[in-house]
């Protein structure tokens, strides 16, 4: 008897987490696909290897989780890595699940880069924002828009076009920074302007969510500005093995995994942490 009856307080625990984290996947736009862009921070190759790093790192959490990644564009480092890159998730939540990874990732490591293997702090900025489906309208302005082309970029193969066919938005309300949005991975400029236009609406879509999370912010503290200084997450791999979510606490010494895409504990806690601050907002504006 009392055999089955650990067996079914382990079942039961097992039901109660599943079912608590399907309860925080119950934001407006959490069941979309989503765009996620890495963009390389100060420091030349080092940190370029960096964002190349966590794409791969994001890439490889989407593949585990049966999602189709599509790559969008991408701007290569000169000698390693990425300066840029963007790509699109598709999958069950997707959105939903990825929110809170917007902001800076740094990583501490011996550089491969130093030919005195000493050890160098790099950081890069992960941005994830909703794939906006036709039910959802989002007005753009075309005397704030600027349409930019350009030749498509990359090492080559079946998603490089070597015409101008590339395309970048530059949208600037009066008194806002300007949201800047690029696609290279269709081979017609008129492809790719209609998804950098899908992109361009999610961006401005996300903004719209941003302010309206506004009061959960300021009272979980749980989403920071995209800047240097301002990191989400650190990932120690010298002298000592760690990676910390700065946010929640929590953390693993197992940084391969991490690495290679092992992000649920980082997530749940993450998205946890937003749903206690939206109920303390909550309370607060019932007193």
């Amino acid at each position: 008897m009392l055999t089955d009856a650990e067996a079914n307080l382990a079942r039961l625990v097992r039901e109660a987490g599943q079912r608590e984290l399907e309860s925080l996947l119950s934001g407006e736009a959490d069941a979309s696909d989503t765009y996620l862009e890495v963009h390389a921070g100060a420091g030349g190759t080092e940190a370029q290897d960096w964002a190349e790093m966590l794409l791969r790192m994001y890439m490889r959490w989407a593949e585990q989780h049966g999602n189709k990644v599509e790559w969008l564009e991408e701007s290569p480092g000169e000698e390693a890595g990425i300066k840029s890159a963007t790509i699109r998730i598709i999958g069950e939540n997707a959105y939903g699940w990825l929110k809170t990874e917007s902001g800076v990732h740094r990583l501490v490591r011996i550089s491969p880069f130093d030919a005195n293997s000493r050890r160098h702090t790099s950081f890069a900025s992960v941005w994830v924002y909703p794939v906006v489906d036709d039910k959802i309208e989002v007005e753009v302005q075309d005397k704030y828009l600027r349409v930019d082309t350009y030749r498509s970029q990359g090492a080559g193969g079946q998603h490089v076009n070597k015409t101008d066919s590339a395309v970048r938005f530059t949208y600037t309300l009066p008194g806002s920074e300007p949201v800047v949005v690029a696609c290279q991975s269709e081979r017609s400029q008129h492809q790719n302007r209609a998804h950098a236009m899908s992109m361009l609406k999610a961006r401005l879509y996300e903004i719209e969510l941003q302010r309206r999370e506004a009061v959960v912010d300021a009272m979980n503290a749980t989403k920071t500005d995209i800047g240097w200084g301002h990191q989400i997450r650190s990932y120690v791999l010298q002298p000592y093995q760690l990676v910390k979510d700065l946010r929640t606490e929590v953390e693993t010494s197992n940084t391969g995994a991490v690495l290679d895409g092992d992000l649920d504990r980082f997530l749940a806690a993450s998205l946890a942490q937003r749903i206690k601050g939206a109920d303390a907002a909550a309370e607060e504006k019932t007193r």
